[in-house]
């Protein structure tokens, strides 16, 4: 009895050391596994406004932009009313985003608003939806809609 519980120590501790002594990279590949808003690289993603190609300098631009937003909360989805957040009434036109993520095809739909920007991920079947805040994103595709409540 003694024994199991000297060798159950040794293991338990062995496992602690090595799990709190990861290297960098795979700490970062596990926390990128969970990462609602990850980072988007131009390599591979496509950006389109209003069925128009970004190209160079606006498409570097928005990458950073999004990449440096700052979340602010996660939206819950109930099924069956994913439709409401990827086409949201009074929103305007969204800059979609293209982009692969290892083998998943990841579009992204960030709608702007006055005080945040909402983004949609969708992958498969499956939706995501959370609120950013990024001041240039903001201004950048600011719904009609908005302007003409002001006149």
């Amino acid at each position: 009895m003694t024994m199991t519980a000297i060798i159950l120590a040794i293991l338990i501790g062995t496992f602690k050391i090595v799990v709190s002594c990861l290297p960098t990279s795979a700490v970062t590949w596990l926390i990128s596994k969970f990462e609602m808003h990850g980072k988007l690289s131009e390599e591979n993603v496509i950006i389109t406004f209003d069925g128009k190609r970004l190209e160079d300098g606006d498409k570097i631009q928005v990458i950073q932009d999004f990449n440096e937003a700052t979340v602010l909360e996660k939206y819950y989805i109930f099924p069956g009313n994913e439709h409401l957040f990827l086409h949201p009434e009074n929103s305007g036109t969204p800059l979609v985003i293209d982009t692969k993520k290892g083998k998943k095809e990841i579009k992204l739909f960030v709608y702007s608003y006055e005080d945040h920007v909402d983004v949609v991920r969708q992958y498969k079947k499956k939706v995501i939806a959370y609120s950013v805040r990024s001041d240039s994103l903001q201004k950048r595709a600011m719904p009609v809609t908005a302007e003409l409540d002001f006149v």
